[in-house]
């Protein structure tokens, strides 16, 4: 099998930047020529979200298909791929809380505590948060193999945000299923992975409460 060059790299790089920006130059257009149907406030919020879904969870399938295709260069664009799922959340975010909101963070805090759904969003956007944040070099050289365990949580955040989406919409729940669908896929393909994260999360909590019983 050929394998894809450095260069190739880059080119899709450079498409996933010009993808981004088309992307945001047509939502732009939806705003401006008012395509967004009898609720604009609430389509801009769910297009914005539906967005961060589809990076984060094309992320999620670049290792998958690096494997398979025994493409391992193909790894090098999960970092902008992620970097620009969180972008997208925090677009997400704001939206909900400039023209939901007004801005008032104390009943952004209320809204997070009083329902389940903005619950779940917000631990997704806090755990992409930690990721990008982890993905500067030196922090990520500084953390070492710790590094490796805290990006696992990618995985988390994927489970919270499409739970999020579905738990959002009213009507229409076919959307969501498909992505809670390609989202149990996606951690199919990486089960071994999974279940490993899952089992060392338990034993920690599970040693955590027994070291309180304990005292």
């Amino acid at each position: 099998m050929i394998k894809i060059p450095p260069v190739a790299i880059t080119l899709l790089k450079v498409i996933i930047h010009l993808t981004s920006l088309c992307v945001l130059l047509y939502f732009y257009l939806l705003i401006d020529s008012g395509r967004l149907g009898a609720d604009p406030v609430k389509e801009m919020i769910h297009f914005l979200g539906k967005t961060a879904l589809n990076y984060l969870l094309i992320t999620l399938a670049m290792t998958p298909i690096a494997k398979r295709f025994k493409q391992p260069l193909l790894l090098r664009l999960k970092r902008l791929l992620g970097l620009y799922a969180f972008v997208w959340t925090c677009l997400h975010l704001a939206v909900f809380l400039w023209l939901e909101l007004d801005w008032e963070f104390i009943l952004l805090l209320e809204e997070v505590i009083k329902r389940p759904y903005l619950t779940l969003g917000m631990s997704a956007w806090f755990i992409l948060l930690l990721l990008s944040i982890t993905s500067i070099t030196p922090i990520k050289r500084k953390m070492k193999q710790a590094w490796f365990t805290l990006h696992r949580w990618v995985y988390v955040a994927a489970i919270l945000g499409v739970i999020h989406y579905y738990w959002s919409v009213k009507s229409g729940v076919i959307e969501p299923l498909i992505y809670i669908v390609i989202c149990l896929v996606l951690l199919r393909e990486r089960s071994q992975y999974f279940q490993s994260f899952f089992k060392k999360l338990f034993s920690a909590l599970t040693n955590k409460n027994n070291i309180i019983k304990g005292k």
